[in-house]
């Protein structure tokens, strides 16, 4: 995947031999490891993962998880420059939506808000994936 990745943003002709470029148009929100936001235990993720402030996480939407999106996708996010990975997953009620970890800078992620934003993926070959 991440071989994918360096082909995805720098040898862009090379891209289709090694995976499969998605390209969706979601609602971006951000959020914080806050009980308020979160549960009891909101530095956990539903996968699992630990949350610390630095790290580029990112919660799913579970539909979006069914189109490929799933736990240690690399993603892109239009407006930002740094690659962010899947390490979690949002309540059921949410649809074709991203919830960008923002550590907990609530400042931030106020000033984030919700906006329509690009993400860019990539599915490995399904030979390519090893259980």
């Amino acid at each position: 995947m991440v071989f994918c990745y360096f082909s995805l943003y720098n040898c862009n002709d090379r891209v289709e031999e090694y995976c499969q470029l998605k390209t969706f148009k979601v609602t971006a929100t951000a959020y914080n490891s806050l009980v308020y936001q979160t549960n009891s235990n909101p530095n956990i993720t539903a996968f699992g993962d630990s949350l610390k402030p630095g790290m580029r996480y990112l919660a799913v939407s579970r539909d979006l998880l069914d189109s490929g999106l799933v736990y240690n996708t690399q993603v892109k996010i239009e407006g930002f420059d740094s690659l962010y990975i899947v390490k979690d997953k949002m309540n059921r009620r949410y649809y074709n939506r991203i919830d960008i970890y923002m550590d907990n800078d609530i400042k931030r992620a106020k000033q984030w808000g919700k906006k329509n934003v690009v993400i860019e993926y990539c599915i490995p070959p399904r030979d390519t994936i090893t259980n």
